[in-house]
């Protein structure tokens, strides 16, 4: 399978050392609607490796590459997870943050890979209009969606 086909006209770009396959294969295990599209080898990939790799997370495209230690994932760019369930948060809360995975605040956290998340409920705006809410988020690292309703009240 080969495939640099850019057919999106916004793909997030990847950037992993030499574990691009890996990550890819624990994002499609954690998101349920997600499919591998296809991989290059070839170019300046490592030994036995492919150099990317395209594959979709609940309907959007993403290539990952195995471009060696030159640049490390930061915080300044992550992912949100809307959830419509605390099971739901609870659900990607525990699976991006085992192996590894560290959680930080307010429903962000870095998985295994050093890839930033945030694992927040649909209805984050609305459980954030009061004061008391935002406090409340702000004590926590994986939100609580029945706390945060009941700070909102």
């Amino acid at each position: 399978m080969s495939d640099l086909t850019i057919s999106s006209r916004i793909t997030p770009f990847l950037w992993f050392d030499d574990n691009a396959e890996e990550a890819v294969n624990f994002y499609l295990s954690v998101f349920k609607n997600s499919r591998k599209l296809g991989e290059f080898r070839g170019g300046p990939a490592p030994a036995g490796k492919p150099l990317t790799i395209s594959f979709e997370l609940e309907g959007i495209r993403f290539t990952a590459l195995n471009g060696g230690p030159t640049y490390q994932f930061n915080p300044a760019i992550s992912f949100v997870i809307g959830c419509a369930s605390q099971d739901e948060i609870d659900y990607f809360w525990s699976r991006l943050t085992a192996d590894g995975g560290k959680e930080i605040q307010c429903g962000w956290l870095v998985d295994q890979f050093g890839v930033s998340w945030q694992v927040v409920p649909t209805n984050i705006a609305d459980l954030l209009k009061s004061p008391k809410s935002v406090a409340a988020m702000m004590k926590m690292k994986k939100l609580d969606m029945n706390e945060l309703k009941r700070a909102a009240e």
